[in-house]
């Protein structure tokens, strides 16, 4: 159910008509959906603003790093 600025009626029968409307009410969007939107929002602009707060020497130490973990991954794919 989504929260709305919008007021609820004083009258309780037509208070009790809207809590049931509100409740039966489908969804426009799931909530797995809007968690991956807004996950993958956030992933988006991590990575640029997590580079831009590191060091060039940092980054470098990173980058190595990397490198060297695929390249051994890469050694142990193509022992037999």
């Amino acid at each position: 159910m989504r929260r709305s600025s919008k007021k609820l009626p004083a009258d309780p029968n037509q208070l009790a008509a809207e809590i049931v409307r509100l409740s039966t009410e489908e969804p426009t969007q799931s909530v797995k959906e809007y968690l991956s939107t807004i996950g993958r929002k956030g992933g988006l602009k991590g990575g640029h603003a997590r580079a831009k707060k590191l060091s060039q020497e940092k980054r470098t130490q990173i980058a190595k790093k990397a490198a060297k973990s695929r390249w051994a991954k890469q050694r142990e794919h193509d022992s037999p």
